[in-house]
């Protein structure tokens, strides 16, 4: 016979409560909680947040309270649910404050019965009598100024024990309803009750300040204390710095005395006071008169300091002086929109703030990452700050009442304003808890893997399975969700208002007005408002679909481009993108299910001058701005293959017109692409440079067959072979996107040709490829430049390879030897190109070095290009290409030691300037520092020189002074902090590289100062 299983207990053993803890059984047993009258207390304690933890602290307050006095409480509890929810929640959820019940274990019954929560009077009357303070020791009707009885050592304890019973109070209302059915205490009123308690907390550090300093007799300064930051705003957290500002009447030593004793009690007693936020911060006076104040924010205050003044309010102290502070400097804060820098300097700070986070805490951060509490903060004070100078109803320093406000007035949508909050309210609800635990100042989740603290941190938020997830997962879901929600939403927040005032997205919605539309746009960034306002408009104005669309990412493209320099430039380029794409289905498709795209097209819209007509007229690049399966697909498509293509593409067309344009249309994708890619900062220098000069040696080769093709049709079969040999960067494989293509034309009659004609026709044909790619376009330009031939420019376009040997070996000058470094075939017949190679060797390598003579002429002609090349007011510290350590003192220098050394040295047979100053760094001809350094400024240089064409749209050599242009420069240039330091970086690189250059090039016999620039140009045998 199978007995039946023993019946279950009645009474939930620890496992069943959730207690893991060894201890769990003993500590039940100490409290007689282990018979069935405790029930329905081990089912509340199993409610705490964490349970182990409420239990051992209670036992702990058994052993405190003695036996009479834990009978009472154990009476209490079982008949109270009010004090079991609150005394229960608060031990489980906050280890500091169940410590501070057990060191004061009478304090539970503060907990019992109906719990009302103090005013701020209340509050304010026991901070004081904690320390039997007297009001009035400045005579006057001042009810917040006190002197304290109590001073010295003994005052901090009081305090702090004081304050503490206080925010027990708070907490334990708080929390009650996660393990009782008690009511939920509003966000917004936690916030209001511990603003009001730290406001009753500094009264009484002030009161024992005055004490210390004016310890009789009238008080002979009138002080007010100013809250700002989160306690101005009555929505402060547990734990977390007051900030305050001082005002006083007189500012004398005695004033400073009291302010700095009451930080200093404060910060022991209570919790960090700050007064970082007063003018000229930590380095600024402590306090000042009201005067000084007005003063400093008439004419000195930053953006910031103005953005911080919208949560100012008086605390403590004078009140009546704290008010005239408010009304003398609240009218300031509302024009601080129309300030010149604005937009730059809120931006900055942004961006300063998320800085800050590591990248491995971003994902954990509650306060600053994105998608955290600050992104809501910043922009509702950017709209406050923007609408609030015509709207007073939006000069509310509580962020969710000014959320609210900013919903009443239309400026945010009603629906968007409530997901906001509700993500806002939810974030700061895991933020209170967090600090609770331990009443330690902190913003950061547990980490992924810490699943006991995520696991408590979800019973103290009151999460509660919902059937899939268990509370924890529950957690691990709603953060997701807010922290995308507040993403997304921080982009809608600003653009939304600015859509629905130019559509018909809802016709019950609140519109901005066309000048609140206006002030926002400028708000945002934009210099010319209402020209963005008729761009919006026409993109997302009417019924269409497109129209629809438009609307829908509007949003989230307006967010990415007003991170960028040009927002007006960028949104221009948009619309004029979206009218040329208007019958490509997959475009607005695109961007609507594919973010990274939408983001990475504002970001080069709103950077460059150069891109944007490139795709309009080559749409097909915006599908690169994808990422395929094995990275961005802009880095898909190698040089080799384009330029491959290129030649195919054309050679199906015997028009050369047509086949040119055809190598054209394939150039315009690959400029795009490449462009597009360097600004997303996906290509180095080098690879940029390489990319580019592959290009225009593929279309020199497309036109130059198309040409010949067109010719052997028309006259019958060609007389000769052609080559085309790169010179200067197309030669090096360097070129930038301003760069001409600097060639020589080298022809080989055929056996049974007459030379005279076989030129004849080369010419022809040399000065057709040359016509055709320079024909005006809207693409930027396909100049082929023969100025390096011999010579220059009243020599004949073609030679034939006996002719340039001939040439070379009885005329050929210093320059045209040093041009002929980087020389190298790009198009045409290889083997010809192989063979002019073979013939120059011996010219520009030559036996032994070049001569000494030749050294001196070298540097005569720098000498001559240093004084006479650098356009007229030019500066030749920033300039690219001409200046000090600029392209051209590396390029000459390196060149220098190629002549004198080449000929020994095979691996200086090299057209690429960065790989010859490898061979020369590995032997040894220059010290591994000074080759890094000239490494460095040419890198550095052509980034700057690319930067400038890409933003400016145009070539262009020099850098440009502090600006607008100098931050989009910067910027594209791949640097993260401020412009002015991108150009004194620029600065340092290039003066280290300048000394490089007066050693190795000129030599100290030279005694080059450096007071001529260093330049070079096609007159004396160097390409730009």
């Amino acid at each position: 016979m199978v007995k039946p299983p023993p019946a279950r207990s009645a009474i939930p053993g620890p496992g069943r409560l959730g207690l893991v803890e060894r201890t769990a059984a003993a500590e039940l047993e100490q409290l007689a909680w282990n018979d069935t009258d405790s029930i329905e207390l081990l089912w509340s304690l199993s409610r705490a947040p964490n349970a182990d933890l409420a239990l051992r602290t209670l036992a702990r307050l058994q052993e405190a309270l003695g036996e009479a006095e834990w009978a009472e409480l154990d009476a209490a509890l079982r008949i109270d649910k009010g004090l079991r929810g609150r005394l229960f929640a608060l031990l489980g959820a906050s280890a500091a404050l169940g410590d501070h019940v057990v060191a004061h274990p009478d304090r539970w019954r503060m907990l019992a019965g109906k719990l009302e929560l103090p005013d701020r009077h209340t509050f304010t009357a026991r901070m004081l009598d904690c320390v039997e303070a007297v009001a009035g020791p400045g005579g006057g009707d001042n009810p917040l100024v006190h002197r304290a009885g109590i001073t010295g050592p003994a005052a901090i304890p009081a305090l702090r024990t004081c304050y503490r019973d206080q925010l027990m109070l708070i907490a334990a209302a708080d929390l009650a309803a996660t393990v009782e059915n008690e009511p939920v205490l509003p966000y917004l009123e936690v916030g209001n009750k511990l603003a009001d308690l730290a406001d009753a907390a500094l009264t009484a550090a002030l009161a024992v300040a005055v004490g210390t300093v004016v310890p009789d007799g009238p008080c002979p300064v009138d002080i007010a204390v100013i809250a700002m930051g989160k306690c101005g705003a009555r929505e402060l957290n547990y734990v977390s710095d007051v900030d305050v500002v001082f005002v006083a009447e007189p500012a004398d030593a005695r004033a400073s005395r009291i302010a700095g004793e009451m930080m200093r009690i404060g910060t022991a007693a209570f919790f960090e006071v700050d007064a970082a936020l007063r003018p000229e911060g930590k380095r600024g006076e402590l306090v000042r008169t009201l005067d000084s104040h007005i003063a400093y924010y008439t004419r000195w205050a930053k953006t910031w300091e103005f953005q911080a003044l919208l949560k100012a309010r008086p605390m403590t102290g004078d009140l009546e002086l704290g008010r005239r502070y408010i009304e003398a400097l609240s009218p300031m804060v509302w024009i601080a929109s129309e300030r010149e820098a604005f937009v730059p300097e809120v931006q900055a700070m942004r961006r300063r703030v998320e800085e800050l986070v590591p990248a491995e805490l971003r994902e954990r951060e509650l306060k600053l990452g994105r998608g955290s509490l600050r992104d809501v903060e910043f922009a509702v004070q950017l709209l406050q700050l923007v609408h609030g100078r015509a709207d007073e109803s939006l000069r509310v320093p509580n962020t969710v009442e000014a959320l609210s406000a900013l919903a009443d007035g239309g400026y945010v949508g009603r629906d968007d304003a409530a997901n906001l909050r509700a993500s806002y309210e939810f974030l700061r609800l895991l933020e209170h808890r967090l600090q609770l635990q331990k009443l330690k100042r902190t913003h950061t989740l547990p980490p992924a893997d810490d699943r006991e603290a995520l696991r408590w941190l979800a019973r103290a938020a009151h999460m509660r399975p919902d059937g899939r997830n268990d509370a924890l997962g529950v957690l691990e879901a709603e953060i997701k969700r807010n922290s995308a929600r507040v993403r997304k939403l921080h982009a809608k927040l600003f653009y939304r208002p600015l859509l629905e005032s130019v559509t018909r997205i809802d016709a019950e919605a609140l519109r901005l007005s066309p000048e609140g539309a206006v002030r926002q746009l400028a708000a945002l960034g934009y210099s010319a408002p209402e020209h963005a306002l008729g761009h919006l408009t026409a993109l997302s104005g009417g019924a269409s679909r497109k129209a629809r669309i438009q609307a829908l990412i509007l949003p989230q493209l307006l967010e990415s481009l007003g991170d960028t320099v040009d927002p007006d430039a960028g949104l221009l380029a948009y619309r004029r993108l979206s009218d040329a794409m208007y019958n490509a289905v997959w475009f607005l498709r695109t961007l609507r299910d594919e973010p990274s795209v939408a983001e990475r097209l504002m970001t080069v819209l709103g950077s460059s001058a150069f891109v944007p007509d490139l795709l309009i007229n080559a749409p097909d690049v915006v599908r690169l701005f994808a990422d395929g399966a094995n990275g961005p697909r802009l880095l898909e498509p190698q040089p080799e293959e384009v330029a491959k293509a290129i030649v195919t593409s054309s050679a199906r067309y015997d028009d050369p017109v047509r086949a040119i344009a055809a190598a054209r249309s394939l150039r315009r994708a690959e400029l795009a692409r490449v462009a597009s890619a360097d600004i997303l900062g996906m290509l180095d220098v080098p690879e940029v440079c390489r990319a580019l000069s592959s290009v225009w040696s593929a279309v020199l080769e497309a036109a130059l067959a198309a040409v010949v093709r067109a010719s052997v049709q028309k006259q019958g079969p060609a007389p000769a072979r052609m080559a085309v040999i790169g010179m200067g960067r197309l030669g090096g494989a360097e070129l930038g996107y301003g760069s001409d293509a600097d060639v020589l034309f080298v022809c080989e009659p055929l056996p049974d040709a007459d030379e005279t004609v076989a030129v004849k026709w080369s010419v022809q044909i040399a000065e057709q490829v040359r016509k055709l790619l320079g024909a005006p376009s809207t693409d930027p330009p396909l100049e082929v430049d023969t100025g390096l031939r011999p010579e220059g420019r009243s020599g004949p376009m073609v030679r034939t390879l006996g002719s340039y040997q001939a040439y070379y070996a009885q005329w050929a000058q210093a320059w045209e030897v040093q041009a002929l470094l980087r020389a190298h075939p790009v198009a045409g017949d290889p083997d010809l190109g192989a063979r002019f190679l073979q013939m120059i060797d011996a010219v520009r390598y030559p036996a032994g070095g070049v001569s000494q003579v030749a050294v001196r002429e070298i540097r005569r002609i720098k000498a001559r290009v240093d004084s006479e090349r650098l356009p007229r007011g030019a500066d030749p510290a920033t300039h690219t290409k001409l200046g000090r350590g600029g392209l051209a003192d590396i390029e000459w220098t390196v060149q220098l030691l190629q002549l004198q050394h080449a000929d020994r040295i095979p691996a200086l047979h090299n057209t690429s300037t960065l790989e010859t100053l490898d061979a020369i760094g590995a032997a040894e001809l220059v010290g591994e520092e000074d080759v890094a350094l000239l490494r460095e400024a040419w890198i550095t240089a052509t980034r700057a020189r690319n930067a400038l064409v890409l933003v400016r749209g145009k070539p262009t050599d020099q850098l440009p002074g502090p600006g607008k242009v100098l931050t989009a420069v910067a910027r594209v240039a791949g640097w993260t902090g401020d412009a002015s330091e991108f150009r004194d970086h620029y600065l340092r690189v290039t003066r280290r590289a300048r000394a490089v250059v007066e050693r190795v090039f000129w030599g100290t016999e030279h005694g080059h100062s450096g007071g001529t620039e260093s330049g070079y140009g096609s007159a004396y045998g160097y390409d730009g």
